[in-house]
């Protein structure tokens, strides 16, 4: 009966109770899946700002809101209230006015002009990972960069695999003089120096978040693409595609119902891999400062301060023990998800 009950599961089934068996493989993929989770909600969890202001029987919610003066709240201070040091005050003089702050009450922007802080402050129970050159938390713009960084890498490599898949599928499947133009034109666009290009749109354009995908998506689709051109070539001239032709499906049907969902395992199996990739590509460029713009958190541009004073430990001890952790687990991923894809593992002949 139990052997019965486990023919009868499907492939995918069958492949995700295998990674599952992977610990180290799976074990990450959960942590990394709660802490990206997690990370969309930083501006609750970490910031500067209070969640929930009472103030003379009025209530004010400043994370949501947005800025709120000093003067607003009787507080000495010019600019926005320090939130911190006001809820200090009503403690210490038993006000009736309360509010409540999020969990790690920093913000991930915030400088040497907001009073009390300072530049290079060793880690303590106030900064954990102690501050950078200009006062800002350095705990705070690791949490905060770990969300751009991961995004980057996710939405960089969706949209080289949407080109690649339909390029790639289309010069396997159709094959001929399409299939010879697009390898000519792959020749020329892979020579492409993409460093040059960056320093040179960085240059006239100030760069951003959705440029930098913009620009890499230009050149890093053609991996990818040889790849699925491999896969079509090698699944078109299998039986199942000659039987829906003479079925009447259109070729579109063909690519896109009947041979995509059989050349799916290097799509799954190098996307972790990818990200990996992805990742590394905006930490580079945001060390040679070719990156996002300051001062927007970033682990490059947290190395790069750290590497110009190596006596300031926690500067480059934090970015780098968050890019190894993170890029370990991603690997460990990739490392399951490549061995529970493994055909010869669901074989007929094993």
């Amino acid at each position: 009966m139990a052997e019965q009950q486990e023919i009868s599961l499907s492939i995918l089934k069958k492949r995700w109770l295998k990674f599952k068996t992977l610990k180290r493989g799976y074990y990450s993929f959960v942590i990394l899946i709660i802490l990206y989770g997690l990370s969309w909600f930083l501006p609750v969890l970490i910031n500067n700002r209070a969640l929930v202001v009472s103030y003379e029987g009025d209530l004010y919610f400043p994370v949501f809101s947005g800025y709120y003066a000093g003067s607003e709240f009787n507080q000495d201070v010019p600019g926005e209230a320090i939130y911190r040091e006001l809820k200090e005050e009503w403690k210490q003089s038993d006000s009736d006015n309360w509010m409540i702050m999020p969990l790690y009450p920093y913000s991930p922007y915030e400088d040497i002009t907001v009073r009390g802080n300072k530049m290079y402050d060793p880690p303590s129970s106030t900064h954990w990972l102690g501050t950078d050159n200009t006062g800002r938390d350095v705990f705070a713009r690791l949490c905060y960069a770990f969300n751009i960084s991961i995004s980057f890498a996710l939405i960089l490599t969706t949209l080289n695999y949407i080109l690649g898949i339909l390029i790639g599928g289309s010069m396997g499947y159709i094959g001929g003089k399409f299939d010879l133009f697009f390898q000519r034109l792959i020749e020329i666009w892979s020579s492409l120096p993409m460093l040059f290009v960056i320093i040179i749109i960085s240059s006239i354009i100030r760069p951003s978040f959705f440029l930098l995908i913009m620009i890499y998506t230009i050149v890093n689709w053609i991996g990818m693409t040889y790849l699925m051109r491999a896969e079509f070539y090698r699944e078109k001239s299998k039986d199942y595609v000659a039987a829906a032709l003479s079925m009447g499906q259109t070729n579109f049907k063909v690519m896109f119902k009947h041979i995509l969902p059989n050349s799916l395992v290097p799509v799954i199996t190098y996307f972790p891999f990818a990200v990996v990739g992805g990742v590394y590509a905006l930490v580079g460029l945001d060390y040679l400062g070719f990156g996002m713009p300051p001062p927007t958190p970033s682990w490059g541009q947290l190395l790069d301060i750290g590497l110009e004073n190596i006596t300031k430990w926690w500067m480059v001890f934090a970015p780098v023990s968050a890019l190894f952790t993170t890029l370990i687990m991603v690997v460990f991923i990739g490392e399951a998800v490549r061995e529970a894809f493994d055909p010869k593992v669901y074989s007929r002949l094993r």
